[in-house]
C-alpha cells in the first residue's frame, strides 16, 4: 500500500466536467444553491445533489442553511487557491475553452477570485505594492513591510482584525488568465471589500467580473501606480525561481 496524501481522491472529485463546472462557479465568492450550480452544470437538480454531497464530503465545499434553503460555497482559501492555480495551469498549457462574448474581456481585466480580486488589475495591483515595497517577499512568501502595515492603516484595514483570523495576511495566488500572481489571503479580501464598500467597483450581475467607475479607476491608478518594467522582471524571476 502506497503511504502519503492521495492526490487521486482530490482528482476524482475535480475531474468530473459536471462537479469541475461548480467549483469554478463557486469561486466566485457568492453562496450558490443547488439550481443554480445545476444549471451551472447543465444537469438535473437531482444529479447535481448527489454530486454536491460527493464534493461536500471530500471537504471541497461547505452547505450554509437559512430557513428552507440550502447554499454551498467553497469551504475555504484553500480549496479556492487550488481551483484558480488548476485553471491557471490548464490555460498556460493550453487546455481551455473558448467562449465568446462581451463579457470576456471584463473577466480579463478584473474579476472576483474566491474572496479577492484577480485579473489585470488583480496583478497589477501586487506588482505595485511590491514595488513600493509595500508588500516583501519571493514566490508565495509575501508579508508586509512597516511601511506597508502604515499605508493599509492609513486606507482604513484593520490589521489586528486579519491577523486575528488565523489566515495568511498576503498570499500569491496564481492568475489563470495573466498566468503571474495576484494578491489573496485576509488582505486580498480586505482591499477588495475596499473597493466596493466606496462605491469605486461592483460586482457584475451573475458574473465574477469586477466593474470599476470612473472614480474607481482614478482612486485606483492613484493607490497602485503602475511600477517600472524593472521591478516587475525582478518580481517576475522571483516567483519563477520559487
Amino acid at each position: 500500500m502506497k503511504e502519503g496524501p492521495d492526490i487521486a481522491q482530490i482528482g476524482s472529485l475535480i475531474g468530473d466536467p459536471a462537479r469541475a463546472n461548480m467549483l469554478t462557479a463557486l469561486t466566485g465568492g457568492k453562496a450558490l444553491t443547488a439550481t443554480e450550480l445545476a444549471g451551472t452544470a447543465g444537469i438535473t437538480l437531482q444529479t447535481a445533489s448527489s454530486h454536491l454531497s460527493k464534493l461536500e464530503a471530500g471537504g471541497l465545499i461547505a452547505q450554509r442553511k437559512q430557513g428552507r434553503h440550502r447554499y454551498f460555497t467553497l469551504a475555504d482559501d484553500d480549496v479556492g487557491l487550488m481551483i484558480e492555480g488548476l485553471m491557471g495551469f490548464a490555460a498556460y498549457r493550453g487546455f481551455t475553452r473558448h467562449r465568446t462574448g462581451p463579457k470576456d474581456p471584463a473577466l480579463r481585466k478584473a474579476r472576483v477570485c474566491y474572496n479577492h480580486l484577480a485579473g489585470d488589475y488583480g496583478v497589477r495591483m501586487l506588482d505595485s505594492l511590491v514595488a513600493e515595497e509595500v508588500i516583501a517577499g519571493v514566490g508565495d512568501k509575501l508579508q508586509l513591510t512597516p511601511s506597508g502595515e502604515g499605508k493599509m492603516t492609513a486606507l482604513g484595514i484593520d490589521l489586528p482584525a486579519l491577523v486575528r483570523s488565523r489566515r495568511p495576511v498576503c498570499r500569491a495566488c496564481l492568475d489563470w488568465s495573466e498566468r503571474r500572481s495576484h494578491l489573496s489571503g485576509s488582505l486580498g479580501q480586505a482591499l477588495l471589500t475596499l473597493f466596493l464598500d466606496k462605491g469605486w467597483a461592483r460586482r457584475e450581475p451573475d458574473s465574477r467580473a469586477v466593474r470599476f467607475t470612473g472614480t474607481g479607476e482614478k482612486e485606483f491608478a492613484r493607490l497602485f501606480p503602475l511600477p517600472a518594467p524593472s521591478a516587475v522582471e525582478r518580481h517576475d524571476q522571483h516567483t519563477v525561481e520559487a
